[in-house]
């Protein structure tokens, strides 16, 4: 499905010619301010409004982030919209999600199925100690299964399974990079370039309408669904209990999917929620990028969590313009 991500023109409503130069300018600028959203006037004086930005398309009138850019869809009634500048940006972790796609193309799970066994090498061992990436613990020799990894991947979000599983899957994470390229193709994934498996890297680039078609394929996969969903897994041995780094999770219908945070590029978040019930249940999936980069993750990350609950509070009311 197409989502919407060019602006249109906006009109030209100037008074006629014969009116006063300082009406014809005052009536100018007054539309120009509604028309980026973000002002208003009221008795003369100028007043910054929390609303939707300038450049907003689609059928859902949401509380759209200021910042950044954000995309929604509504897959059980097809109603989109999406925000911001629709430009490559970095994703973070959120490339994590690509990684579980592929892997899971590759090596698909039927519901219960953990999977063949794979033996964590020493590289893994070693990148499970680094300071400055978010890692889980693993020892070289431990026996996990695939679904267990999957787990490690996607909850805690750990980098150095990132790269165990590319390895594991396909011998080099340079060559699992280049599966990953090629899925985003097939996704008509146009504006994305992967260059890591974990999204550490900040030319992993991409944008919120490229990732919300990837958030809309990986959700078919039962397993997936059920694994983002899990707000912790005990995997025991020297790993131990994880738990999931989304915060919205379990809270009003929010079920997934994944988030990601570094200082290029801020806070990101695909997110999903349910909205109704019986023949009316549906999901809402979202996707927010680019919040607040350049300060810290953990403030990108929190602006991400924010914008996601505004947004996904106000889908499951049927948004609409």
């Amino acid at each position: 499905m197409h989502i919407p991500s060019d602006h249109g023109p906006i009109p030209d409503r100037r008074p006629p010619r014969r009116a006063p130069a300082a009406v014809i300018w005052g009536a100018a600028m007054a539309l120009l301010l509604i028309a980026l959203g973000g002002w208003v006037i009221t008795s003369g004086t100028e007043e910054h409004q929390e609303s939707k930005p300038s450049l907003s398309t689609g059928a859902l009138s949401l509380p759209w982030p200021r910042d950044g850019q954000a995309s929604v869809i509504d897959t059980r009634t097809g109603a989109s919209g999406t925000s911001g500048e629709q430009k490559p940006v970095p994703i973070a972790s959120v490339t994590k999600v690509m990684t579980a796609h592929v892997i899971l193309s590759g090596h698909p799970l039927r519901r219960g199925q953990s999977g063949p066994v794979i033996t964590v090498d020493q590289q893994a061992q070693d990148e499970s100690h680094s300071s400055v990436e978010s890692t889980v613990r693993v020892e070289a020799g431990q026996r996990l299964t695939q679904r267990q990894l999957l787990e490690m991947l996607l909850l805690p979000s750990g980098n150095n399974i990132a790269r165990l599983l590319a390895r594991w899957d396909a011998g080099s994470e340079a060559a699992f990079v280049t599966k990953m390229n090629r899925a985003a193709a097939a996704l008509d994934m146009r504006r994305t370039t992967y260059t890591d498996a974990s999204g550490i890297g900040p030319t992993t680039m991409s944008t919120s309408d490229d990732q919300l078609r990837l958030a809309r394929k990986v959700m078919r996969d039962a397993t997936f669904r059920a694994i983002v969903a899990t707000p912790e897994v005990a995997v025991g041995g020297p790993t131990g209990t994880l738990a999931n780094t989304n915060r919205l999770l379990g809270t009003a219908g929010n079920v997934g999917i994944k988030t990601g945070s570094s200082t290029p590029a801020g806070g990101a978040l695909m997110w999903a929620t349910t909205t109704g019930r019986g023949s009316d249940a549906g999901l809402v999936l979202g996707v927010v990028l680019h919040q607040k980069p350049n300060t810290t993750p953990a403030e990108g990350l929190d602006a991400a969590f924010q914008a996601a609950e505004r947004l996904a509070e106000a889908a499951r009311k049927g948004g609409r313009s």
